[in-house]
C-alpha cells in the first residue's frame, strides 16, 4: 500500500474525505456567500457543474455551517424514480409512514414540515434527473401555505442538463423563485496546485512529493476536474510505490495515463 511506503496516513485522494479535509478556494467562497443568503431569504438554490467539480463537496461544506437547531436537513439523491416513490422518499425522511395517495403525501409533508420546530432544507442531488412532474410537486410544497410560507428551503443539485430542464414553460414558476443560482466551474491552475497541496498535506504526505511539472501534466490531463485529479494523482501514487519511487514527476504522471488509456 502506497500511504506506507509515502509514509502517510490515508489516502490524499479520497472520493470522500473528512470534512475538514475539504479546501474552500474561490469558487466555494463566493458560493457559500450566496448559499448564506438562500438559507436567510430563499426558497429555492440551484446549484449546477459538470460530473466531479465539487458540488457536493461545497454542500457538505454549506450544511455544517447550519445551526442544527434552526434547521432539519433531509438529504435525497435518489432522482431517478417516479414521483409518487420521490414524495414517500421525503414522508419517509421526515419520519414518517407514506400514506397512500398523492394527496395525502403532499398533506403529510406539509403538516410534518409545518409543525417542526425548525426550518426543513431539503437538498436534493442528481436534480436533473427529476420527472417534469417532481419538480412541480415540489414547487407546490413551497407555495403551500395562504397567510405564511411553509418552512421549507429546496436545493436542486445536478448536472448541466438541469439548466435546459428549468428552461421549459411549465417549470417557470419554479424557475422565478430561484433566488441564488451558482454554475461551480472546473479548477485554475493555480487552483489545482493549492487542492493537490492541500489533500497531501492533510494526509501527512513528505513535502514536494509532487514536482511542479507533475501537478501541471495532472491538472492538464484532468481539465481541472477534482474527481479526476483524484483518479489520476492515486494512480501516480501508486505506479511511483510500485517502483520504488520516492517523487511524481512528468514520466510519472505519464506512465499513469497510459496506463488508464487516456
Amino acid at each position: 500500500m502506497f500511504f506506507n511506503h509515502f509514509q502517510m496516513t490515508d489516502n490524499p485522494f479520497a472520493e470522500n474525505p473528512p470534512a475538514d479535509w475539504l479546501l474552500t478556494d474561490d469558487r466555494f467562497e463566493q458560493a457559500l456567500a450566496r448559499l448564506d443568503f438562500f438559507s436567510a431569504q430563499g426558497a429555492f438554490a440551484l446549484v449546477m457543474g459538470q460530473t466531479g467539480v465539487g458540488k457536493s463537496s461545497l454542500l457538505r461544506l454549506f450544511t455544517r455551517t447550519l445551526p442544527p437547531n434552526r434547521f432539519r436537513r433531509l438529504y435525497v439523491h435518489q432522482t431517478s424514480i417516479n414521483p409518487g416513490a420521490f414524495l414517500r422518499m421525503i414522508v419517509a425522511g421526515l419520519g414518517e409512514a407514506p400514506r397512500l395517495g398523492k394527496d395525502r403525501l403532499l398533506m403529510q409533508i406539509t403538516d410534518k414540515i409545518q409543525t417542526s420546530e425548525s426550518d426543513t432544507l431539503l437538498v436534493i442531488d442528481e436534480a436533473h434527473l427529476l420527472a417534469a412532474q417532481t419538480l412541480t410537486d415540489l414547487r407546490l410544497l413551497v407555495n403551500a401555505g395562504l397567510e405564511k410560507r411553509l418552512p421549507l428551503k429546496i436545493i436542486l443539485c445536478g448536472q448541466e442538463p438541469i439548466g435546459d430542464v428549468l428552461k421549459r414553460t411549465a417549470h417557470a414558476d419554479l424557475v422565478h423563485r430561484i433566488s441564488v443560482r451558482i454554475r461551480l466551474r472546473s479548477l485554475s491552475k493555480a487552483q489545482s496546485d493549492a487542492y493537490m497541496d492541500h489533500r497531501l498535506r492533510c494526509a501527512g504526505a513528505p513535502d514536494k512529493l509532487f514536482d511542479p511539472e507533475a501537478k501541471a501534466l495532472i491538472h492538464d490531463y484532468a481539465g481541472g476536474i477534482p474527481r479526476q485529479i483524484n483518479n489520476i494523482a492515486t494512480g501516480c501514487l501508486i505506479h511511483a510505490a510500485s517502483k520504488n519511487d520516492k517523487i511524481i514527476n512528468e514520466q510519472t504522471v505519464n506512465d499513469t495515463i497510459a496506463d488508464f488509456h487516456l
